[in-house]
């Protein structure tokens, strides 16, 4: 059966690659990106199967606008799938106002608005499925990648929440959590100069690691799209999965961190209970 899905970011990484694939396998495709000339070649190959629009997901308006095309377009979409975003390279000082902006307008807001956009939509159909492309650093931090986490975490507790409120319409969400994965996500990170207070800290060895090709990517972009498919097609729809062993291994290293440090906590969380009267 023909599957139909909404995909956002689709110019290169994960979103072109799950685009690339559904092709290939005869589902359709509405894709967004910045500049929709770079899926020229699918066009040519796939004519009308392949649907795209130009998107901003910063831009809140033209977010509603193309998401109601799509669907009056398509008639239906199965999946949308929340993937456009990028990375801040920098530590808490050294990141400017603007950058600060961008990457929380585009994280977090961006993908908020795509999901509310096409909520309506999806409630209409009586069913459907979001995939909210997240990272390992969604539950896991590294120095000077403070802004970007903080997008990271925010739209992770955004979905978990809305997860919640869906789910008596049909409509599943999952969080995607990829693991450290060679696509463009190291050259397209934003960076700002490094302040020399800096120098010889946490903060400089992750820039280091990521500037200087050091930062281990043990994981297939070509295999964590095509996971994303088979959660589709299996029907099982998890809260959150997790692609890659360094996103397995990292998450629960701090989950058990953080359940270590909350139970440390027990009695002084207790002692502040308000004292029962009479």
């Amino acid at each position: 059966m023909t599957t139909t899905w909404f995909i956002t970011g689709t110019s290169s990484g994960f979103g072109r690659l799950l685009t690339e694939h559904l092709l290939a396998r005869g589902d359709r495709v509405a894709a967004t990106l910045r500049r929709p000339e770079a899926l020229d070649d699918l066009h040519a190959e796939h004519g009308d199967r392949l649907w795209t629009a130009q998107l901003d997901v910063t831009d809140t308006e033209r977010v509603r606008h193309v998401v109601n095309e799509a669907f009056e377009a398509l008639g239906t979409i199965d999946v949308v799938v929340n993937n456009a975003g990028y990375g801040l390279l920098a530590s808490v000082e050294e990141a400017s106002d603007e950058q600060i902006r961008r990457v929380i307008d585009t994280n977090l807001l961006g993908s908020i608005h795509v999901i509310r956009a096409a909520l309506p939509h999806l409630r209409a159909q009586g069913r459907g499925r979001i995939l909210q492309v997240s990272t390992a650093g969604g539950q896991t931090t590294y120095p000077s990648l403070s802004y970007y986490h903080a997008s990271k975490w925010g739209i992770e507790g955004f979905c978990e929440t809305v997860a919640r409120e869906i789910a008596p319409f049909g409509i599943a969400l999952t969080i995607i959590e990829p693991g450290a994965t060679p696509t463009n996500f190291g050259s397209s990170l934003d960076t700002t100069p490094p302040l020399l207070e800096y120098e010889n800290t946490p903060a400089a060895q992750t820039r280091q690691a990521f500037l200087g090709g050091h930062f281990p990517v043990p994981n297939s972009a070509e295999k964590i799209a095509d996971a994303m498919i088979d959660l589709v097609d299996s029907g099982a729809t998890p809260l959150r999965i997790p692609l890659g062993p360094d996103t397995y291994e990292d998450v629960r290293a701090a989950l058990t961190g953080r359940l270590a440090a909350h139970e440390a906590h027990r009695d002084v969380a207790h002692s502040v209970a308000a004292t029962t009267v009479g």
